[in-house]
């Protein structure tokens, strides 16, 4: 299945040439009635799967819930009530965990890192599928951790809505409805980007 379509697609002023999938993913907060198939999951499974990982560790863990299901309440419910507002709309949702400790029992400071690997793989694949993936923050951590049986050594990181592009404003509350029309913005290149020591943004306005 090709990317998003041209009605979905969100305005991306990229100052140098991406690749298309890059340019045209982004995060929306509705999303079309199309379900989710077993067979997309798996891709968008298999993906991450094959996302690069410290030693190979592969530190990451996913649970989902198709709409409907109880995994699919139990996880809106432990989102905050800002994410619920929005996401309940979306045909899957997911979790993303990752265990902290590496196999020898120590400190892996580069779970997290991975997990995001994981996640930024994936969501290349389901944009190739036009599919969109919206990542978030706002979920309670440690009521997921016990919701879902982790053990104490294991971080709840995310919450992720999962649905194809489209859907209708409607569906959204009303202080979310200019965002989901507006441009997509980033930080340009000399804010982040370094070929020597760190430099503070305010230095660099000033030379």
């Amino acid at each position: 299945m090709s990317s998003a379509k041209t009605d979905v697609l969100k305005n991306t002023p990229n100052d140098h040439k991406i690749h298309d999938l890059i340019r045209n993913r982004w995060s929306p907060r509705k999303f079309a009635d199309t379900p989710v198939s077993d067979t997309d999951l798996q891709s968008l499974f298999e993906a991450g799967r094959w996302a690069a990982s410290c030693n190979n560790w592969q530190p990451w863990n996913i649970v989902w819930g198709k709409k409907g299901s109880t995994v699919y309440d139990r996880i809106l419910d432990v989102m905050v009530e800002f994410n619920q507002n929005w996401a309940k709309n979306a045909p899957v949702l997911m979790l993303g965990v990752f265990d902290t400790k590496n196999p020898k029992g120590e400190d892996n400071f580069h779970a997290l890192h991975d997990l995001g690997q994981f996640a930024a793989t994936m969501a290349i694949q389901a944009q190739s599928m036009g599919i969109a993936i919206h990542q978030m923050a706002g979920i309670d951590h440690k009521r997921a951790l016990k919701e879902f049986k982790f053990p104490d050594t294991y971080h709840v990181a995310t919450a992720i809505a999962v649905g194809y592009y489209g859907g209708e404003l409607s569906d959204l509350p009303e202080d979310l409805k200019d965002e989901e029309k507006s441009d997509r913005k980033r930080k340009k290149q000399d804010e982040f980007i370094f070929n020597g020591d760190y430099v503070q943004r305010a230095e660099i306005d000033q030379s």
